[in-house]
């Protein structure tokens, strides 16, 4: 699951990614808006949050209106606010023009983090609480899985890796779309992605081996069984 981060404050630049990093979630940085535009064309995300006010050419800049204006063209991806505006006026007009959530500055990191989560599991697509497949049952709110009952403990990649394959079943899925959405920026060599997989299937031993090398493209998620 991946989140892009819009935010002009240096010190924040570096301690909502962090926050968001810490619950397994890779992040993108954008200093501003022109910068989230790029980054925005470039790449798929499954939610953003915004600062509300950026300095650009020493005049102060609202991203309301950017958000506002991408709404008007279709743009469905769930955005949380993350601003020093606290008066109830500010909080309806980030909702009136494309808010999904608004976070008042300074915040808890545990609270950023869970209402990240939130929208994050909503998506531009609306992803189910549990994702299953043969044996294997996932669960993206508590951020468990079990295999045939028995909880299979996951570090961050595996389980957004594991996330991935199960919500394409069956489908071939490159390393590339592994790196892209479950690492971060350019992400890294797809021989740590090997690795990451090599690991998964260590911890999900207890039946047949789910995760099938693609040779030279990639995995999928296959059971002889199928999803049932």
């Amino acid at each position: 699951m991946r989140v892009l981060v819009v935010e002009d404050d240096k010190e924040l630049q570096v301690a909502v990614p962090a926050a968001l990093r810490s619950a397994n979630l890779a992040v993108d940085l954008a200093v501003d808006l022109d910068d989230a535009d790029e980054k925005l064309f470039v790449n798929s995300y499954d939610c953003a949050v915004f600062d509300r006010m950026f300095e650009i050419d020493g005049r102060k800049v609202d991203s309301l209106a950017y958000v506002s204006r991408r709404r008007k063209e279709g743009w469905t991806l769930p955005v949380l606010f993350l601003t020093g505006r606290d008066t109830l006026a500010d909080r309806v007009d980030g909702f009136e023009h494309g808010g999904d959530d608004y976070l008042i500055k300074p915040f808890a990191v545990e609270e950023l983090i869970v209402r990240v989560l939130s929208l994050v599991r909503r998506g531009p697509t609306i992803r189910p609480p549990i994702i299953r497949y043969a044996d294997v049952e996932l669960d993206t709110a508590r951020r468990t899985v079990h295999r045939a009952g028995v909880l299979v403990t996951l570090r961050g990649k595996e389980f957004c890796v594991l996330e991935y394959l199960m919500s394409r079943p069956e489908q071939l899925v490159t390393r590339a779309e592994l790196i892209d959405h479950c690492w971060d920026g350019d992400g890294p060599m797809s021989n740590v992605v090997d690795v990451t997989i090599t690991r998964l299937r260590n911890r999900l031993r207890g039946g047949p081996d789910l995760v099938e090398a693609v040779r030279g493209q990639g995995y999928r998620l296959y059971s002889p069984g199928g999803a049932g």
